[in-house]
């Protein structure tokens, strides 16, 4: 979506956006920031993340949501401004074993996440998935209530710190309630507010 559909959701309250494509994102970061250097606007990196394209992330980004190995968070950490608050980050699971979907897979997750938690210009805060489409409710939670209970046990585990580890982002807009209702706590929701990607 263009910076002027930013700033007009901007104008009507909404704080914090999410960016598939790093380069796009950070153009958008740039243009509001010109526009409206005062808008506390938290800007939110959902979209897979080349090596090469980690820089810019870790400058202009508050959080990421995909971060699938241990090499991506060592240079995103390196990478991070020390002016800068830590990075919040997320691990993407690929809850489901979709072909085609970036992600640790489930039983990986504990150990990258320990890795993680030990960078220090980074904030673990929790997990993200994308689910392959289903139909209806039912098949709808059924990773989502998976991912729940992953992120339960990684609290539980001791290797996260509790208090912090708090972000469970899962659901779009076709899925929305399904994963409110399995226990999401941050929904990804664009193609609602902005209509489709033209």
């Amino acid at each position: 979506m263009p910076a002027a559909a930013v700033l007009e959701a901007i104008e009507a309250g909404q704080a914090a956006f999410g960016e598939n494509y790093v380069q796009e994102g950070v153009e958008k970061i740039l243009t509001v920031r010109q526009f409206k250097p005062q808008a506390a606007v938290q800007w939110h990196c959902i979209g897979p993340i080349q090596s090469n394209k980690s820089r810019p992330v870790a400058e202009h980004f508050d959080w990421v949501h995909s971060v699938d190995r241990i090499k991506l968070a060592q240079r995103l950490s390196e990478q991070r401004p020390a002016n800068l608050p830590l990075l919040q980050v997320c691990l993407q699971v690929n809850i489901d074993g979709g072909v085609n979907k970036s992600g640790v897979a489930p039983g990986d997750v504990l150990a990258l996440a320990q890795e993680v938690a030990a960078l220090p210009r980074l904030q673990l805060r929790g997990l993200m998935t994308i689910p392959e489409p289903a139909d209806g409710f039912d098949a709808q939670r059924r990773p989502h209530a998976a991912a729940k209970a992953l992120f339960d046990n990684l609290r539980a585990s001791g290797c996260v710190d509790a208090a912090l580890f708090d972000t469970l982002s899962m659901g779009m807009t076709s899925d929305l309630e399904a994963a409110v209702d399995a226990g999401s706590s941050m929904v990804r929701v664009g193609t609602a507010i902005f209509g489709h990607r033209g």
